[in-house]
Formats: structure tokens, C-alpha cells, sequence
């Protein structure tokens, strides 16, 4: 089984627990703009030894393998002034995903602050959680305040989180669709109005945890 296949299973395994016992299950995805092309290399390094306990030929290693990279632009005659690259780790390689979780691990548990269940692979990042039918507008108001100190926390580490791309998605069983609410949920400055599908990690989920084809 592939790894996005096994963070998608983790994502609706947790929902459907929660539609059976008669919740309603809010799902949000959230977009991070350029999450790659946008770590700071000394913050990461001073993280990944502050927090994670790195040093010596350690910590040396990840960054001789982050810096002193130059990057310039070249045409047919002539060639730009190298520049550093002071800031981004490479998506398409071993050590880039990992090194952007290590990153931004710390919105993991500003997530479970707010009594939400965060999960994260690679750039693509949920929030979700589960209420009574009746408490649902509670659970937007939790969602909205916890997505605005997301927010301020990107922002302090050089992300960008594009609240227009944020996804919505209230689930429940078939016979309770009736009770899934219909107004905006506020994201940052932006009213999001809820979907009935979604596209997650290449898996079609509707709002009744179907799967389209």
C-alpha cells in the first residue's frame, strides 16, 4: 500500500468511527502556498536542534546538505549573478517531505490545542473534528479560531496559508444528510462555503463517505 493511500485510510478510519456513533464530521484542507520553496534554513537548523536534540556531525550533515547552494539564470548569452539559496528544501527528494513535517511540526500540537485532530503528509495538511448535529455551529467557531492562529503561526515562519483554497467537507451517513449545515465557515478573512466532495490525496470522498470514481 502506498503511503498516501495509508494517511487518507488514517483520515477517513477516524470519521467513520465518529459517523457511527451519530457525530457529524468536519473535515478541512487547508492549502500551503509554496510550503517547499518557503522553509528558512536557519530556523529549521536551530529547530531541528532545539527541538529535536541534534548536534555535532549531525546537525553539520543537514546543513551542508542545506547550505551553500547558489542557484543563477542562464541564456543563450549571458548568465545572471549566482544568488544563495537561503531558504527552501527540495520536494521531489529523500529528505525534502521530512524535513518540511520537522518544520511545521509544532502546528500539530496547535492543533490538538484546540481539542482537533491534525494530520499531515508532505504540504497537505487536515483538520478535522466531530460534534452532535446540534453543536455544529460550535464546531465551526473551533475550527475558525484554530485556523486563525494556524495562520499567524505560517506567518511567523515565513509560510503562507491561501485561505482561498480551503476546502470543506461535513460528513455523515446517508440517512443524515438533512443535518449537515449549510452556511460559510470563516477562514481567516475568507467565508468557505462547504463542499459535497472532495479530492484528498487523490481519493474522491463525498459528504456521505463515498468514494466517486
Amino acid at each position: 500500500m502506498h503511503s498516501t493511500e495509508t494517511a487518507v485510510l488514517k483520515v477517513l478510519a477516524d470519521i467513520l468511527l465518529a459517523l457511527d456513533s451519530g457525530d457529524l464530521a468536519m473535515l478541512t484542507l487547508l492549502d500551503l502556498s509554496a510550503a517547499f520553496d518557503s522553509v528558512d534554513h536557519d530556523t529549521l537548523l536551530n529547530r531541528l536542534q532545539k527541538s529535536y536534540g541534534l548536534g555535532g556531525q549531525v546537525l553539520n550533515w543537514f546543513a551542508s546538505y542545506l547550505c551553500g547552494r547558489v542557484q543563477h539564470v542562464r541564456t543563450s548569452a549571458a548568465c545572471s549573478t549566482p544568488s544563495a539559496i537561503l531558504y527552501g528544501v527540495l520536494q521531489r527528494s529523500v529528505l525534502g517531505p521530512v524535513l518540511l513535517l520537522l518544520y511545521t511540526a509544532d502546528l500539530l500540537q496547535l492543533v490538538k490545542h484546540h481539542q482537533l485532530i491534525p494530520h499531515a503528509y508532505a504540504d497537505d495538511t487536515h483538520i478535522y473534528g466531530f460534534c452532535r448535529p446540534t453543536d455544529s455551529a460550535d464546531l465551526c467557531e473551533k475550527v475558525s479560531v484554530c485556523v486563525d492562529e494556524f495562520s499567524a503561526w505560517m506567518a511567523s515562519n515565513r509560510l503562507q496559508l491561501n485561505h482561498a483554497k480551503t476546502e470543506v467537507l461535513w460528513c455523515t451517513s446517508s440517512r443524515r444528510q438533512h443535518q449537515i449545515p449549510s452556511s460559510p465557515v470563516r477562514i481567516g478573512t475568507t467565508d468557505v462555503q462547504p463542499v459535497s466532495s472532495i479530492r484528498d490525496l487523490g481519493v474522491y470522498i463525498d459528504a456521505d463517505m463515498s468514494h466517486c470514481p
